[in-house]
């Protein structure tokens, strides 16, 4: 008798795995999610929709829900040395056009997280999470199951796995042949430090994102989310790269790095770098594109970060990440049918092979020039001088009403690219 569910495994409990985990079990297949973390990890600092990504929310019924939790930032400020406001950027409030660098639709992580998880439980057929443990090892018969083996001890067999456990993938590393490279790019000495600070608002303070530019190819950008804390992160990009003998990963060791590359760089250092020692949701990103020549292998799949990583400096990592959610998922269904057909196993082949030639090319126009833009977007930041032409020229784009975004190079969309439309995920 034919199966009339696929059973499929995904690896990583964060938006990209939560998405999938909705759309799929949508369609009835019998879905698991394996998430390290011990629970979900409702944690991590702002992130927004933009484009696609926006329309993708939509179809899934869940902008009000969105709108009801979204950050309150009402716009982006550039600030001197001295605290002094250079320029102002509002929020793009209108509901239509392109985002400003402050999206319509910014929500913390954590709540993000919550959000696509509690959706995914409503459907007909709830995924299963398992939590606390996560992938040893996999591999593929030649029946096109996938064996897993869990750190856990146990085993399991699947239709199809895929690995949505971010850009430092394990599940990338596992798939990859022998010898062949990662697929991590790192932009040389490109870090940033996030974590939040506890600073109280002030009377008439409204909700920010705040840029300040030091010297010495430094940034500090702090986001104003909530009456209690503010979020934090601070970019550098150094030669040679302080912390390229630091391990990813040792907290006390990056902290040192970040305090020892941002000291003396006036405005509110002192209180960030006080904040930072005592933050316990310190996080160093090693910034870099993930680019690898497929997404697929055999019945292994690819999703989000672990997939494409386009940066932090793309500004559409989370679009990318539910968006390609939605184009595995609705694949799927194209070729293999849901749990209201006797499903075709067989068809996972055609449906990984459409989901990367419909996906690739967005994600190529994210990830187009981003290193170059790392260049050039911290050319006015190396000495004092240069940082006054920078924030002049903020003052010169605020006053003429000119989109950050687009000075920011941040793309929304890639010309000749549409979102699909899969009329069996709209029942």
């Amino acid at each position: 008798m034919p199966p009339t569910t696929l059973r499929i495994l995904i690896s990583g409990g964060g938006i990209a795995g939560n998405a999938l985990a909705y759309w799929l079990a949508k369609q009835g297949h019998d879905i698991t999610v394996v998430e390290r973390f011990p629970h979900l990890r409702a944690t991590g600092l702002q992130l927004d929709l933009r484009g696609p990504g926006i329309e993708v929310l939509r179809r899934m019924g869940l902008e009000d829900a969105f709108r009801a939790r979204a950050a309150p930032e009402q716009g982006m400020q550039v600030v001197d040395k001295s605290g002094k406001r250079r320029a102002y950027f509002p929020a793009n409030k209108s509901g239509t056009g392109k985002q400003s660098l402050t999206s319509e639709f910014e929500m913390m992580r954590g709540d993000l997280c919550r959000l696509l998880h509690d959706a995914a439980r409503t459907c007909k057929k709830k995924p299963q999470y398992i939590f606390g443990t996560a992938i040893e090892s996999f591999e593929q018969r030649e029946n096109s199951a996938v064996e897993v083996l869990f750190e856990n001890g146990k085993t399991d067999s699947f239709d199809l796995l895929v690995g949505a456990d971010g850009q430092w993938s394990r599940t990338r590393r596992m798939m990859l042949e022998v010898g062949a490279t990662d697929g991590m790019q790192r932009i040389p000495g490109l870090n940033i430090a996030y974590f939040t600070m506890p600073l109280p608002i002030q009377k008439g303070e409204e909700y920010l994102a705040t840029i300040y530019m030091a010297p010495g190819r430094r940034g500090f950008m702090t986001r104003r989310h909530s009456p209690d804390d503010i979020q934090v992160m601070l970019t550098s990009k150094t030669d040679p790269d302080r912390l390229q003998n630091v391990q990813r990963g040792d907290v006390k060791q990056e902290k040192e790095a970040m305090a020892d590359i941002f000291k003396d760089a006036g405005w509110m250092t002192e209180d960030i770098l006080e904040a930072m020692r005592a933050a316990d949701d310190f996080y160093c990103e090693r910034v870099g594109l993930v680019k690898v020549p497929s997404w697929t292998s055999g019945h292994v799949a690819l999703v989000g970060d672990a997939a494409h990583c386009p940066t932090v400096l793309s500004g559409m990592g989370t679009t990318c990440a539910v968006v390609g959610a939605y184009i595995l998922a609705g694949e799927i269904g194209e070729y293999c049918g849901s749990s209201s057909d006797n499903v075709d196993v067989d068809g996972l082949a055609a449906a990984l092979k459409r989901y990367e030639e419909r996906f690739r090319p967005f994600v190529d126009g994210m990830q187009e020039g981003i290193a170059e833009k790392a260049d050039r977007q911290w050319a006015l930041s190396g000495s004092a001088f240069s940082i006054g032409l920078y924030n002049c020229l903020m003052g010169l784009v605020s006053f003429f009403g000119i989109n950050i975004a687009d000075v920011f190079g941040i793309r929304e969309t890639v010309k000749g690219w549409a979102l699909p439309d899969y009329e069996h995920l709209r029942r």
